[in-house]
């Protein structure tokens, strides 16, 4: 893992970055893109379990459900984090566990299963936002540079047209 006082100019330099290997443009910008999630993930992941205590993929679930007042199954979480159903069964056990999230059995669907925040995770969420918040400002200003934007560029030119074309 990176220093804190390294900046991107200051980090070695994905190979995906050079080019002139088998992979086409898009492919070595998912690279560089995953390798700066990975990245923001790592610096994120001691945060939540000091703010929450919780895992990181834990901590995933009680993000998709504070976007969902009422509740998702627990099909749609292992769709929307591509998650496997068992896995999610665990997390979910953990977080029940540790009164974070209620379960109920969805109506008229005897295996389905719903899952929401209990005002206790609401809690905790809201007191560790502002903390996280800035844990992944400053994760995404450390290891995004201009690498990392090209390659963004380059994925969804359209994007940075359209968004150049609105500035005043």
């Amino acid at each position: 893992m990176a220093r804190s006082d390294e900046n991107p100019a200051d980090l070695p330099e994905c190979p995906s970055t050079q080019g002139g290997g088998l992979l086409p443009k898009e492919l070595r910008g998912w690279m560089l893109l995953l390798a700066a999630t990975g990245a923001v993930e790592q610096q994120l992941r001691s945060v939540v379990k000091d703010r929450l205590d919780v895992s990181h993929d834990e901590f995933l679930v009680l993000c998709l459900l504070a976007e969902q007042p009422a509740g998702l199954r627990m099909t749609q979480i292992a769709e929307l984090l591509g998650r496997p159903k068992t896995r999610l069964t665990y997390q979910i056990a953990c977080l029940h566990h540790s009164g974070l999230v209620t379960r109920t059995s969805v109506c008229g669907d005897r295996r389905g299963v719903e899952v929401a925040l209990t005002e206790k995770a609401r809690g905790l969420l809201t007191e560790a936002s502002g903390a996280l918040a800035e844990t992944v400002t400053a994760a995404l200003a450390h290891f995004v540079g201009p690498a990392q934007r090209d390659a963004v560029c380059g994925l969804l030119p359209d994007l940075f047209e359209e968004s150049e074309a609105q500035a005043p």
